[in-house]
Protein backbone atom coordinates (compact mmCIF):
# COMPACT_ATOMS: atom_id res chain seq x y z
CA UNK A 1 0.00 0.00 0.00
CA UNK A 2 0.96 3.45 -0.98
CA UNK A 3 1.80 5.56 2.34
CA UNK A 4 2.58 8.62 0.46
CA UNK A 5 1.03 11.84 1.31
CA UNK A 6 0.97 15.34 -0.50
CA UNK A 7 -0.10 18.81 0.04
CA UNK A 8 -3.18 19.57 -1.77
CA UNK A 9 -3.86 22.99 0.22
CA UNK A 10 -2.69 26.04 0.35
CA UNK A 11 -3.85 29.50 1.89
CA UNK A 12 -2.43 32.58 3.45
CA UNK A 13 -3.44 36.00 4.51
CA UNK A 14 -1.59 39.19 3.71
CA UNK A 15 1.16 39.81 6.39
CA UNK A 16 1.60 42.90 8.35
CA UNK A 17 0.11 45.25 11.32
CA UNK A 18 -3.62 43.44 10.28
CA UNK A 19 -5.53 44.18 13.53
CA UNK A 20 -7.18 41.24 13.73
CA UNK A 21 -7.19 38.30 16.02
CA UNK A 22 -5.06 35.13 15.39
CA UNK A 23 -8.07 33.12 14.91
CA UNK A 24 -9.77 35.27 12.60
CA UNK A 25 -6.51 35.25 10.84
CA UNK A 26 -5.94 31.23 10.85
CA UNK A 27 -9.71 30.90 9.84
CA UNK A 28 -9.30 33.11 6.73
CA UNK A 29 -6.23 31.21 5.40
CA UNK A 30 -8.30 27.78 6.36
CA UNK A 31 -10.79 29.07 4.08
CA UNK A 32 -8.13 29.77 0.84
CA UNK A 33 -6.52 26.40 0.98
CA UNK A 34 -9.91 24.35 1.06
CA UNK A 35 -10.82 26.86 -1.56
CA UNK A 36 -7.39 25.97 -3.31
CA UNK A 37 -7.84 22.25 -2.85
CA UNK A 38 -11.07 22.77 -4.08
CA UNK A 39 -12.35 20.65 -0.79
CA UNK A 40 -15.76 21.38 1.82
CA UNK A 41 -14.95 20.55 5.35
CA UNK A 42 -17.16 17.87 5.62
CA UNK A 43 -14.44 15.84 3.48
CA UNK A 44 -11.63 16.91 5.98
CA UNK A 45 -11.50 14.45 9.05
CA UNK A 46 -7.71 15.73 10.76
CA UNK A 47 -7.35 18.85 12.38
CA UNK A 48 -3.62 20.55 13.16
CA UNK A 49 -4.02 24.09 15.02
CA UNK A 50 -1.03 26.23 15.96
CA UNK A 51 -0.69 29.72 17.61
CA UNK A 52 -4.66 29.38 17.57
CA UNK A 53 -6.47 30.25 20.71
CA UNK A 54 -8.78 27.66 20.14
CA UNK A 55 -8.78 24.68 17.85
CA UNK A 56 -12.53 23.83 18.97
CA UNK A 57 -13.99 27.32 17.94
CA UNK A 58 -12.08 27.37 14.52
CA UNK A 59 -13.38 23.48 13.95
CA UNK A 60 -16.96 25.01 15.01
CA UNK A 61 -16.79 27.71 13.28
CA UNK A 62 -15.93 26.16 9.58
CA UNK A 63 -18.06 22.64 10.13
CA UNK A 64 -15.24 20.46 10.75
CA UNK A 65 -16.12 17.06 13.36
CA UNK A 66 -12.38 15.94 12.39
CA UNK A 67 -11.38 11.68 13.77
CA UNK A 68 -8.49 12.96 14.34
CA UNK A 69 -7.35 16.48 16.55
CA UNK A 70 -4.02 18.30 17.82
CA UNK A 71 -3.31 21.61 19.03
CA UNK A 72 0.44 22.31 19.23
CA UNK A 73 2.48 24.88 21.59
CA UNK A 74 2.96 28.36 20.19
CA UNK A 75 6.74 27.90 19.59
CA UNK A 76 8.53 28.09 15.89
CA UNK A 77 9.90 25.15 16.59
CA UNK A 78 6.82 22.80 16.19
CA UNK A 79 6.07 23.93 12.82
CA UNK A 80 8.65 20.79 11.32
CA UNK A 81 6.82 18.90 14.01
CA UNK A 82 3.56 19.67 13.13
CA UNK A 83 4.15 17.99 9.34
CA UNK A 84 5.57 14.61 11.22
CA UNK A 85 2.65 14.63 12.94
CA UNK A 86 -0.20 14.98 10.30
CA UNK A 87 2.01 13.06 7.50
CA UNK A 88 1.85 10.06 10.51
CA UNK A 89 -1.29 9.85 11.06
CA UNK A 90 -2.35 10.27 7.58
CA UNK A 91 -0.06 7.08 7.02
CA UNK A 92 -1.25 5.32 10.13
CA UNK A 93 -4.50 5.59 8.24
CA UNK A 94 -5.96 7.48 11.23
CA UNK A 95 -7.85 10.06 8.94
CA UNK A 96 -7.13 10.97 5.68
CA UNK A 97 -7.01 14.88 5.01
CA UNK A 98 -5.73 17.18 7.48
CA UNK A 99 -6.01 20.96 7.74
CA UNK A 100 -2.95 22.20 9.51
CA UNK A 101 -3.87 25.67 10.46
CA UNK A 102 -1.57 28.61 12.00
CA UNK A 103 -2.69 32.14 13.22
CA UNK A 104 -0.38 35.08 14.27
CA UNK A 105 -1.40 38.35 15.38
CA UNK A 106 2.34 38.95 16.99
CA UNK A 107 2.70 43.11 15.15
CA UNK A 108 -1.18 43.65 16.84
CA UNK A 109 -0.15 43.22 20.21
CA UNK A 110 3.21 45.08 20.21
CA UNK A 111 5.57 41.67 20.67
CA UNK A 112 9.05 42.07 20.53
CA UNK A 113 11.81 39.59 20.32
CA UNK A 114 15.15 42.25 21.14
CA UNK A 115 14.51 42.88 24.77
CA UNK A 116 12.08 42.22 27.18
CA UNK A 117 10.79 45.07 29.14
CA UNK A 118 7.66 46.44 27.09
CA UNK A 119 5.22 45.31 25.24
CA UNK A 120 4.81 41.23 24.85
CA UNK A 121 8.24 38.74 24.60
CA UNK A 122 8.90 35.89 23.68
CA UNK A 123 11.78 35.33 26.15
CA UNK A 124 9.79 32.74 28.32
CA UNK A 125 8.26 31.11 25.23
CA UNK A 126 11.41 30.70 22.93
CA UNK A 127 15.20 29.97 23.94
CA UNK A 128 15.93 28.67 27.85
CA UNK A 129 13.52 27.43 30.78
CA UNK A 130 14.16 29.46 33.75
CA UNK A 131 14.69 32.96 31.91
CA UNK A 132 13.68 34.58 35.44
CA UNK A 133 17.02 33.13 36.31
CA UNK A 134 18.56 34.27 33.50
CA UNK A 135 17.35 37.87 33.22
CA UNK A 136 19.66 39.50 35.45
CA UNK A 137 22.49 38.17 32.82
CA UNK A 138 20.76 39.86 30.05
CA UNK A 139 19.33 37.24 29.09
CA UNK A 140 16.19 38.42 28.23
CA UNK A 141 15.57 37.38 24.85
CA UNK A 142 15.77 34.84 21.98
CA UNK A 143 17.69 38.19 20.94
CA UNK A 144 20.32 37.78 23.30
CA UNK A 145 20.33 33.72 23.08
CA UNK A 146 21.03 34.02 19.23
CA UNK A 147 23.69 37.33 20.19
CA UNK A 148 25.42 34.63 22.82
CA UNK A 149 26.11 32.43 20.16
CA UNK A 150 26.96 34.38 16.82
CA UNK A 151 30.11 35.54 19.07
CA UNK A 152 30.89 32.15 19.80
CA UNK A 153 30.92 31.41 16.40
CA UNK A 154 33.13 34.38 15.62
CA UNK A 155 35.60 34.02 18.47
CA UNK A 156 36.01 29.89 16.95
CA UNK A 157 35.68 30.59 13.25
CA UNK A 158 35.79 34.34 12.68
CA UNK A 159 32.86 35.16 11.02
CA UNK A 160 32.62 38.74 9.65
CA UNK A 161 30.46 41.26 10.06
CA UNK A 162 30.00 42.06 6.56
CA UNK A 163 29.48 37.66 5.98
CA UNK A 164 26.35 38.04 8.28
CA UNK A 165 25.09 41.00 6.56
CA UNK A 166 25.04 38.75 3.16
CA UNK A 167 22.79 36.85 4.76
CA UNK A 168 20.18 39.99 5.46
CA UNK A 169 20.90 41.65 2.36
CA UNK A 170 20.35 38.16 -0.26
CA UNK A 171 16.95 38.09 1.15
CA UNK A 172 16.00 41.16 0.79
CA UNK A 173 16.86 41.26 -2.82
CA UNK A 174 14.42 37.98 -3.03
CA UNK A 175 11.55 39.87 -1.12
CA UNK A 176 11.92 42.25 -3.41
CA UNK A 177 10.76 39.95 -6.27
CA UNK A 178 7.89 39.04 -3.82
CA UNK A 179 4.96 41.08 -3.57
CA UNK A 180 3.78 39.46 -0.59
CA UNK A 181 6.74 40.36 1.74
CA UNK A 182 6.73 43.27 4.72
CA UNK A 183 10.19 44.90 3.75
CA UNK A 184 10.73 45.51 -0.26
CA UNK A 185 13.24 48.78 -0.24
CA UNK A 186 17.10 48.30 -0.61
CA UNK A 187 18.91 47.17 1.36
CA UNK A 188 22.57 47.15 1.32
CA UNK A 189 25.56 45.67 3.37
CA UNK A 190 26.80 49.24 4.05
CA UNK A 191 23.12 49.61 5.33
CA UNK A 192 23.53 46.93 7.53
CA UNK A 193 26.79 47.66 8.42
CA UNK A 194 25.34 51.60 9.41
CA UNK A 195 22.25 49.60 11.83
CA UNK A 196 22.20 49.94 15.50
CA UNK A 197 23.03 47.04 17.69
CA UNK A 198 20.17 45.49 19.59
CA UNK A 199 21.72 43.04 21.18
CA UNK A 200 25.74 43.38 20.51
CA UNK A 201 26.45 41.81 17.72
CA UNK A 202 23.04 41.10 16.34
CA UNK A 203 22.16 44.46 14.67
CA UNK A 204 18.23 45.70 13.37
CA UNK A 205 18.54 43.58 9.97
CA UNK A 206 19.60 40.01 11.74
CA UNK A 207 15.69 40.34 13.42
CA UNK A 208 12.82 38.98 12.06
CA UNK A 209 9.86 40.64 10.74
CA UNK A 210 7.13 40.21 13.55
CA UNK A 211 4.02 40.46 11.96
CA UNK A 212 0.73 39.24 12.14
CA UNK A 213 -0.81 36.36 9.29
CA UNK A 214 -2.61 32.97 8.86
CA UNK A 215 -1.01 30.22 6.98
CA UNK A 216 -2.76 27.19 6.15
CA UNK A 217 -1.82 23.34 4.39
CA UNK A 218 -4.20 20.95 3.35
CA UNK A 219 -2.20 17.41 3.40
CA UNK A 220 -3.67 14.34 2.19
CA UNK A 221 -2.67 10.73 0.96
CA UNK A 222 -1.06 10.63 -2.85
CA UNK A 223 -3.58 8.50 -3.90
CA UNK A 224 -6.13 10.99 -3.39
CA UNK A 225 -3.78 14.29 -4.21
CA UNK A 226 -3.80 12.94 -7.96
CA UNK A 227 -7.06 13.66 -8.21
CA UNK A 228 -7.06 17.45 -6.69
CA UNK A 229 -6.05 20.74 -9.18
CA UNK A 230 -2.43 21.32 -7.93
CA UNK A 231 0.57 19.05 -8.67
CA UNK A 232 1.25 17.05 -5.67
CA UNK A 233 3.80 18.33 -3.01
CA UNK A 234 5.01 15.13 -1.24
CA UNK A 235 5.76 15.31 2.31
CA UNK A 236 8.74 13.07 1.25
CA UNK A 237 10.60 12.86 4.29
CA UNK A 238 10.17 14.87 8.34
CA UNK A 239 12.65 14.14 10.78
CA UNK A 240 13.07 15.88 14.85
CA UNK A 241 15.49 16.05 17.46
CA UNK A 242 15.23 17.34 20.78
CA UNK A 243 18.31 18.68 22.79
CA UNK A 244 15.87 19.98 25.83
CA UNK A 245 18.38 19.44 28.54
CA UNK A 246 20.34 22.38 28.97
CA UNK A 247 18.35 24.39 26.47
CA UNK A 248 18.69 27.45 28.37
CA UNK A 249 22.41 27.81 27.39
CA UNK A 250 23.78 28.06 23.85
CA UNK A 251 24.54 24.52 22.41
CA UNK A 252 27.97 24.38 22.42
CA UNK A 253 27.97 22.89 19.04
CA UNK A 254 25.35 25.36 16.88
CA UNK A 255 22.95 22.48 16.89
CA UNK A 256 25.04 20.57 14.52
CA UNK A 257 24.44 17.24 16.00
CA UNK A 258 20.46 17.10 15.73
CA UNK A 259 20.83 18.84 12.29
CA UNK A 260 22.99 15.97 10.69
CA UNK A 261 20.84 13.21 12.33
CA UNK A 262 17.58 15.14 11.05
CA UNK A 263 19.13 15.49 7.71
CA UNK A 264 20.69 12.04 7.31
CA UNK A 265 17.02 10.31 8.65
CA UNK A 266 15.27 12.65 5.85
CA UNK A 267 17.58 11.77 3.22
CA UNK A 268 17.05 7.94 4.13
CA UNK A 269 13.40 8.61 4.37
CA UNK A 270 12.91 9.99 0.91
CA UNK A 271 16.01 8.54 -1.24
CA UNK A 272 17.14 11.70 -1.72
CA UNK A 273 20.28 12.95 -1.04
CA UNK A 274 21.34 16.36 -0.49
CA UNK A 275 22.55 16.92 -3.84
CA UNK A 276 18.96 16.22 -4.65
CA UNK A 277 18.07 19.52 -2.66
CA UNK A 278 17.37 22.56 -5.16
CA UNK A 279 16.65 25.29 -2.49
CA UNK A 280 16.60 25.40 0.82
CA UNK A 281 13.87 27.15 3.66
CA UNK A 282 15.95 28.23 6.80
CA UNK A 283 14.24 28.99 10.18
CA UNK A 284 15.76 32.79 10.46
CA UNK A 285 14.39 34.38 13.53
CA UNK A 286 17.83 35.95 13.82
CA UNK A 287 20.30 35.72 11.06
CA UNK A 288 23.48 33.57 12.41
CA UNK A 289 20.65 30.68 12.59
CA UNK A 290 21.37 30.56 8.93
CA UNK A 291 24.52 30.21 9.31
CA UNK A 292 24.42 27.30 11.75
CA UNK A 293 21.97 25.25 9.37
CA UNK A 294 24.13 25.28 6.55
CA UNK A 295 27.25 24.02 8.97
CA UNK A 296 24.53 21.30 10.61
CA UNK A 297 23.36 20.31 7.12
CA UNK A 298 26.54 19.92 5.73
CA UNK A 299 26.44 22.06 3.15
CA UNK A 300 29.38 23.51 4.51
CA UNK A 301 31.98 23.07 6.58
CA UNK A 302 32.13 24.24 9.97
CA UNK A 303 32.78 28.19 10.14
CA UNK A 304 32.70 28.30 5.77
CA UNK A 305 28.92 29.31 6.10
CA UNK A 306 29.15 33.12 6.43
CA UNK A 307 31.67 33.27 3.36
CA UNK A 308 29.75 30.77 1.22
CA UNK A 309 26.30 33.37 1.60
CA UNK A 310 29.07 36.33 0.61
CA UNK A 311 30.22 34.68 -2.47
CA UNK A 312 26.41 34.63 -3.88
CA UNK A 313 25.68 30.89 -3.49
CA UNK A 314 22.27 30.90 -1.17
CA UNK A 315 21.05 33.48 -3.91
CA UNK A 316 18.60 32.79 -6.74
CA UNK A 317 20.61 31.53 -9.35
CA UNK A 318 23.24 30.72 -6.76
CA UNK A 319 24.39 27.02 -6.12
CA UNK A 320 21.80 26.33 -3.02
CA UNK A 321 19.19 29.23 -3.45
CA UNK A 322 17.67 30.02 0.37
CA UNK A 323 14.65 31.82 1.74
CA UNK A 324 13.93 32.91 -1.89
CA UNK A 325 10.84 34.70 -0.49
CA UNK A 326 12.79 36.98 2.05
CA UNK A 327 12.67 34.59 4.77
CA UNK A 328 11.35 35.42 7.85
CA UNK A 329 14.17 38.53 7.85
CA UNK A 330 12.53 40.60 5.36
CA UNK A 331 8.83 38.71 4.31
CA UNK A 332 7.69 38.06 7.84
CA UNK A 333 7.97 35.91 10.62
CA UNK A 334 5.34 33.67 10.54
CA UNK A 335 7.08 30.95 12.54
CA UNK A 336 7.93 28.78 9.85
CA UNK A 337 4.49 28.75 8.27
CA UNK A 338 5.35 31.21 5.37
CA UNK A 339 8.92 29.17 4.76
CA UNK A 340 6.59 25.94 4.10
CA UNK A 341 3.83 27.79 1.94
CA UNK A 342 7.41 29.46 0.30
CA UNK A 343 8.09 25.87 -0.41
CA UNK A 344 4.93 24.82 -1.58
CA UNK A 345 5.06 27.50 -4.34
CA UNK A 346 8.18 26.90 -5.98
CA UNK A 347 7.18 23.33 -6.28
CA UNK A 348 4.00 23.85 -7.84
CA UNK A 349 6.18 26.21 -10.23
CA UNK A 350 4.38 29.28 -8.75
CA UNK A 351 7.35 31.13 -7.52
CA UNK A 352 6.73 34.26 -10.37
CA UNK A 353 9.79 36.26 -10.64
CA UNK A 354 11.98 34.69 -7.76
CA UNK A 355 10.92 30.82 -8.96
CA UNK A 356 13.76 28.43 -8.99
CA UNK A 357 13.70 26.95 -12.27
CA UNK A 358 12.86 23.07 -12.58
CA UNK A 359 12.80 22.82 -9.16
CA UNK A 360 11.32 19.16 -8.28
CA UNK A 361 13.02 19.04 -4.45
CA UNK A 362 12.90 22.14 -1.42
CA UNK A 363 14.02 21.36 2.24
CA UNK A 364 12.85 22.99 5.18
CA UNK A 365 14.84 23.38 8.51
CA UNK A 366 14.80 24.70 11.89
CA UNK A 367 17.84 24.75 14.07
CA UNK A 368 16.05 25.14 17.64
CA UNK A 369 16.09 22.65 20.95
CA UNK A 370 13.70 20.64 19.03
CA UNK A 371 15.68 21.09 15.75
CA UNK A 372 13.68 19.27 12.48
CA UNK A 373 13.53 19.39 9.04
CA UNK A 374 11.24 18.03 6.50
CA UNK A 375 11.62 17.17 2.70
CA UNK A 376 9.34 18.34 -0.05
CA UNK A 377 9.00 17.14 -3.39
CA UNK A 378 7.44 16.34 -7.05
CA UNK A 379 7.31 13.04 -8.12
CA UNK A 380 10.26 12.04 -10.42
Amino acid sequence: MDTSVAVVGLGSTAYGALGRRADDLAGEALRAALADARLVPGEVDGLLTHRVDSYEALAAEHGLDPAWTAALPPEGRMTGPALQLAATALRAGQCHTVALVYGNDSRTRGATYGSGGSGSTAAGEGYGTTPALLAPYGMTSPGAFSALMLARHRYRYGTTERQLGAVATTWRAHARLNPAAMRRDVLTVDDYLGARFVVEPLRLFDYCQINDGGVAVVLTTLDRARDRPHVPVQVLGAAQRARLTGSDLPPDDFWAGALGEVGRAVARASGRDRDAVDALMVYDNFSPNVLFTLEGLGWCAPGEAGGWVEDGHAALGGTLPCNTSGGQLSEGYLQGWALVAEAVRQLRGDGGARQVPGARTIQYACAAPVTSTVLFGREA
